[in-house]
């Protein structure tokens, strides 16, 4: 419901992801309750959801419905998260903007005369509006950074290869391939960039994609970078 009414003020949502209800019923029915157990999540557009298009903000890529969720999606389910909308992106995501033919233009939910930044923009306006508490964006040259700079949240870009980007619209971009593209969580606040980088670094991403290397989230580490 918040996302409806966040996407009616800003234009950052493109679809609706079905099947949520059932998922949520089949989670209730687990012995094992994952780190994301029951947390809707928000999906950048270009990540691969079963039964939904990929579009890149891209009208040649209207008529090509994924046949299977991208890992990083598989993950999320399997560690209890509900995937539920897909959100907005500029035309091929090498923008700061966040507007294309299809959707059009999404807005800044904290002033409608700006720009939410690019290319994670839905993620950023419907985040920002109240619509999602946690979402995936991806970041080549800032694309996690702008947004959450923008609206005010907290974004990371993870190091190269720590998050299976298999398979997404990156894998066709030979063009980037000088800097490595990489899929990241968005959120009001550092914990939960935290708890969702904890939930995707587990053995079912490492299995999944053989290429990403098997490190585990270091709590540790992360404790220390705590300014006193």
């Amino acid at each position: 419901g918040e996302a409806l009414e966040v996407t009616r003020e800003v234009n950052c949502v493109i679809d609706f992801i079905h099947g949520c209800e059932d998922q949520l019923q089949n989670l209730k029915k687990q012995k094992e309750k994952g780190l994301l157990y029951g947390i809707p999540i928000s999906i950048k557009d270009h990540i691969n959801c079963k039964g939904h298009v990929s579009s890149g903000g891209m009208v040649q890529f209207l008529g090509q419905v994924k046949e299977e969720d991208s890992v990083i999606v598989q993950v999320l389910k399997s560690q209890g998260a509900i995937p539920f909308v897909k959100t907005n992106i500029p035309q091929t995501m090498i923008n700061y903007d966040c507007s294309n033919l299809i959707f059009g233009q999404t807005l800044n939910p904290l002033n409608h005369q700006k720009s939410p930044g690019g290319s994670s923009g839905g993620e950023g306006a419907l985040i920002a509006g109240g619509g999602s508490i946690l979402g995936i964006g991806s970041d080549v040259a800032g694309s996690i950074r702008l947004p959450s700079s923008f609206c005010g949240l907290c974004g990371l870009k993870p190091t190269g290869n720590r998050i299976s980007t298999s398979p997404s619209a990156y894998n066709n971009r030979t063009f980037v391939l000088a800097v490595t593209g990489m899929m990241g969580p968005m959120a009001r606040d550092v914990d939960s960039l935290a708890l969702c980088m904890k939930a995707l670094l587990c053995e079912e991403m490492f299995r999944l994609d053989p290429t990403v290397p098997p490190i585990p989230f270091d709590e540790e580490v992360r404790l220390r970078g705590n300014p006193m």
